[in-house]
């Protein structure tokens, strides 16, 4: 299997796309908020209850993760300085293995972004209630309301990158407010008797830890945004890498002190059922519902965001593969500098999963959607730093810097045994389902490849 990498954007791409005025290429200050956005997506709006059954050892796994975080955004920055082209995880273990393992980070990668849209869609729900209580209502309700927020921003994307941009930069400037009003105005108002038990299940610390790690895993995808887009940045080797660590480091610190705060602020028998938790902080904070009201307009816009960020990165890599022609060649259609057809094939993946989850009932849809990202998500995760390791160790003089080999290969070992200790904490149930998305993609690859292996024939 050849290990020959082709650049799946050809170079007249970019040059073409910024022909049209609804197409601009993002810089570092616009690559650093599609990382934060993403990364900031739904998940902190709603993990805090999401994690509170387990107790406060779940703020230890949210330190563990954000270790983990920093050090696969480490491992991407230093793989985007040498193949900054459209793609991420894919094009880096493509490069290193072949046309099979880039398949599977891309098909991965591709379930992973569109499950993430489901689940993002079914948490904004949970803040929209509070805003419009009929959503509400009946779980068919917020089923339609849930399709309401994967659309619109479909839609964004559709109109072109120059939209997609400047809706990702005002999203992540509102959503700050309400979370640095937790993270740092909640201190203050803190309360040590809500915090509840340290370890509120039957498990272990090591299981509890690894079971709350696995779902607050979902707060943490996005991290290598940059990468996937790479072909869309200004100066990419230079600025995919910077973005991607200047995003997540600034994410983490609100992750950590946020989900402290809230912890703190919200008495947990009260947290464990709550719907919307930062509005609940925030009306402990300041009484009444105004301030609680303000923090789910401001969680909305925030997801509405994250999904603008995340249905741009669910084309992209299709995109990048099918150039390759390891998917269908109609995900190569651009227009306005977006994959159309992967915006739209996968927003209707999206709903139509949304439509499925909520047919088995309202309860448990965002954790069981969360927990089969988890699985999905390593698996490029893993490839990727699998190919750094290769690198690193094969000699490709042209992909390693030498002075910084002992600790580009620590960190990339660190990421590899983080991304596989996620796979084990994510749970029977999630494994099994996302081993099923997973292997059906090799009927696609199957002949997918065969007709690559005919038209070069």
């Amino acid at each position: 299997m050849s290990t020959t990498l082709r650049d799946p954007a050809p170079t007249t791409e970019p040059a073409a796309a910024a022909q049209s005025p609804h197409a601009r290429r993002f810089g570092l200050p616009i690559a650093t908020c599609l990382v934060m956005g993403n990364v900031i997506g739904g998940g902190i709006f709603l993990l805090p209850a999401s994690v509170a059954p387990f107790g406060t050892i779940s703020l230890v796994a949210f330190g563990v993760l954000t270790a983990g975080a920093i050090a696969l955004a480490l491992v991407f920055g230093r793989l985007a300085e040498r193949h900054p082209q459209t793609g991420g995880p894919y094009v880096y273990a493509r490069a290193a293995f072949g046309d099979f393992a880039g398949f599977l980070a891309a098909w991965s990668y591709w379930i992973t972004a569109w499950v993430s849209n489901a689940a993002l869609a079914v948490a904004a729900v949970g803040y929209l209630t509070v805003l419009f209580p009929a959503a509400g209502a009946h779980k068919w309700s917020m089923c339609l309301a849930a399709l309401a927020v994967q659309w619109l921003p479909a839609l964004a994307n559709l109109a072109g990158t120059r939209y997609v941009g400047a809706v990702q930069v005002i999203a992540t400037v509102l959503k700050f407010a309400p979370l640095l009003l937790v993270a740092v105005g909640g201190l203050f108002f803190f309360d040590p008797a809500n915090l509840g038990p340290f370890r509120a299940t039957d498990q272990s610390a090591a299981g509890a830890v690894s079971a709350a790690a696995a779902i607050l895993l979902f707060s943490y995808l996005g991290v290598e945004s940059a990468t996937v887009s790479a072909g869309e940045v200004r100066d990419p080797a230079r600025n995919v890498g910077r973005a991607t660590i200047l995003g997540t480091a600034g994410a983490a610190v609100v992750y950590l002190l946020g989900t402290l705060s809230v912890f703190g602020l919200v008495a947990h028998e009260k947290l464990v059922s709550s719907t919307a938790p930062f509005t609940d902080a925030v009306n402990a904070m300041f009484g009444g519902t105004w301030g609680g009201t303000v923090v789910a307009c401001a969680a909305v816009i925030s997801m509405l965001g994250a999904l603008n960020g995340w249905t741009l990165l669910s084309a992209q890599t299709p995109y990048a593969a099918a150039k390759d022609g390891l998917f269908p060649k109609v995900f190569e259609t651009k227009k306005r500098g977006v994959p159309v057809v992967g915006v739209v094939v996968t927003v209707a993946l999206a709903s139509a999963l949304t439509v499925y989850n909520y047919t088995l009932g309202a309860e448990g849809v965002f954790e069981s959607l969360v927990l089969i990202t988890t699985f999905t998500a390593t698996v490029p995760y893993l490839l990727a730093t699998a190919a750094q390791i290769y690198f690193l160790l094969s000699g490709q003089r042209e992909r390693v810097h030498p002075g910084r080999l002992a600790r580009d290969g620590v960190l990339a070992v660190l990421a590899f045994g983080f991304s596989m200790w996620l796979v084990a904490g994510s749970g029977y149930a999630a494994v099994y389902q996302g081993v099923l998305f997973l292997f059906a993609g090799v009927l696609c690859y199957a002949v997918m490849s065969a007709r690559k292996t005919r038209a070069t024939a």
